[in-house]
């Protein structure tokens, strides 16, 4: 990178709606001279920023924020945002996720556990043009063929990543902006697909067939 593009102050925009999250990432690269920074909690927050300010040079989304509904909150920022590239913020995406992610045209995918100074590093990649995937996904990617191909569908697959985490029927519902019995529904069929009696059982399979 040379000099000018270091002067160059980036317009960031970081979406979460995990309020101790987002004033984290916020507080440390506001501590950054290049770096300027706004937040949302939500994806329609982050398109009304981008409506009122403009284009930012990077976009950072929490995938499973509300208003995202999986990749489809992904290609209406990118439209937003002109052409200047958006990334995705995450914790333990599924290599289905990572898939569509960057099918979608993410700019990358940022780990929620990844270390400050590392984030920051992503951003500035990003913001150059560049496509930032984190080793851990690549080393997962390298090993997907390996994976059964899963029964899942998409909306199965973003339902199971959040049992995965632990989540209940009713906070899985608000992240996807659901109603619960519909969620109840997935999960029985996600029970069905994989063969087994309750969820617990399905994250179990699930990771033993390498779906995440």
């Amino acid at each position: 990178m040379d000099q000018a593009q270091t002067d160059k102050h980036i317009s960031l925009l970081v979406a979460d709606d995990h309020a101790m999250i987002l004033d984290m990432i916020e507080l440390f690269l506001s501590s950054l001279p290049e770096l300027k920074v706004q937040t949302a909690q939500s994806l329609d927050e982050a398109l009304e920023a981008v409506e009122r300010e403009g284009s930012f040079d990077l976009i950072l989304l929490d995938l499973h924020m509300p208003g995202m509904n999986g990749v489809e909150g992904l290609a209406r920022a990118i439209k937003a945002n002109k052409g200047h590239p958006v990334a995705i913020l995450t914790g333990n995406p599924t290599p289905r996720n990572v898939e569509d992610i960057l099918k979608a045209g993410a700019a990358g995918i940022v780990l929620k556990t990844t270390h400050m100074r590392t984030l920051a590093n992503a951003i500035r990649f990003m913001a150059a043009g560049e496509q930032y995937v984190p080793h851990e996904i690549t080393v997962d990617r390298s090993q997907a063929h390996l994976s059964a191909e899963t029964p899942l569908s998409e909306k199965e697959t973003l339902v199971l990543s959040y049992l995965v985490e632990g989540m209940p029927n009713r906070e899985i519902a608000e992240a996807l902006g659901l109603a619960e019995p519909t969620i109840k529904m997935h999960v029985r069929s996600i029970c069905g697909k994989l063969g087994v009696k309750n969820r617990t059982q399905a994250v179990i399979k699930a990771k033993d067939l390498g779906i995440v």
